[in-house]
């Protein structure tokens, strides 16, 4: 039995947050943002818009794409680190909210390779025939952990989430290989000691780069493939030159690696749905298509999956 997608959705807040709007407020600039990032602009949602809000409305749209109910569904993992609050969890709220009484729900906490953990996690149910149907979240509310007036981080994330519909599909589709992993000796270069996010970006910058390209090499070799097969690399969205090291990695020309970043900023679990399904929806990813998923994040953790795209 193979685990893949079968329906995809987003949500990203109205609210747009410029580089330009940041200067007004902090001691920097849109070039020094762009050229160090790529971001140009961040969404963040208003105080009345929390993670299960956008968990829900993204979920809605994937069970649309999916061509199933919320009655169909088995399972609920929805991966973030800012719930709405500590407990109940965001998965269990919008069981509700989506009226999934049939599906258990828990949230995964692996930061910005969070959603990769819970694809992967996804994939093991399906495949041992214990549940047929389940939904993976990854969303973020960002904003209410930023220390505004640190320009350091501020300049960096934004909200949104994205979700999927795994389930079986045919045999030559779906997850083909996978990686996860993690280095706790890290953890104190990005975490949140307190009410806000704190970050040594040259430590997690050299990680980051190490791993991501690593990782995608990983995957593609234990799929029993080389770079040349892969069709489109899907990255965490977190920096235009940690993006682009991955990409060099599998000799893929740029037009072939989703860049949401400039967009979106750092969305941490939801980077890579919300750049899946941007990727998607342009048309440039087909129908046999080889993707590599990956992603790297506070821990520190990391995770990819090579996936042939279809059902």
């Amino acid at each position: 039995m193979q685990a893949g997608i079968i329906g995809i959705g987003k949500y990203i807040p109205e609210n747009i947050v410029t580089n330009e709007d940041l200067e007004k407020k902090l001691d920097t600039n849109d070039e020094w943002i762009r050229t160090r990032t790529g971001i140009r602009e961040r969404r963040i949602a208003t105080d009345e818009i929390d993670t299960s809000h956008m968990s829900y409305y993204a979920a809605l749209q994937a069970l649309e794409d999916a061509k199933i109910s919320s009655e169909d569904l088995d399972l609920i993992l929805v991966a973030t680190v800012t719930p709405d609050k500590p407990f109940p969890s965001v998965s269990s709220m919008i069981q509700h909210q989506l009226g999934a009484h049939r599906a258990a729900a828990m949230d995964i906490s692996a930061a910005c390779a969070g959603f990769i953990y819970g694809m992967v996690t996804a994939m093991q149910f399906i495949e041992t025939g214990a549940y047929k149907n389940v939904l993976v979240v990854g969303a973020e509310k960002l904003s209410k952990v930023v220390d505004w007036e640190d320009r350091n981080t501020a300049v960096l994330f934004g909200d949104g989430a994205g979700a999927i519909v795994m389930s079986e599909v045919s045999k030559d589709k779906g997850i083909l290989s996978f990686e996860l992993g993690a280095d706790g000796s890290g953890g104190e270069h990005i975490q949140q000691p307190k009410e806000f996010i704190q970050m040594n970006g040259r430590e997690v910058f050299k990680f980051a780069v190490r791993q991501m390209g690593e990782s995608s090499m990983h995957v593609v070799e234990k799929a029993g493939l080389t770079k040349e097969d892969v069709d489109f690399l899907i990255p965490h969205q977190a920096n235009i030159r940690i993006m682009e090291s991955a990409r060099q990695r599998l000799d893929l020309p740029v037009e072939r690696m989703s860049r949401t970043v400039d967009y979106y900023g750092n969305t941490s679990s939801a980077s890579i749905p919300l750049s899946l399904m941007h990727e998607v929806e342009s048309g440039k990813i087909k129908d046999g298509d080889l993707l590599v998923l990956v992603g790297f994040g506070a821990g520190l953790v990391w995770g990819a999956v090579a996936l042939r795209w279809g059902r």
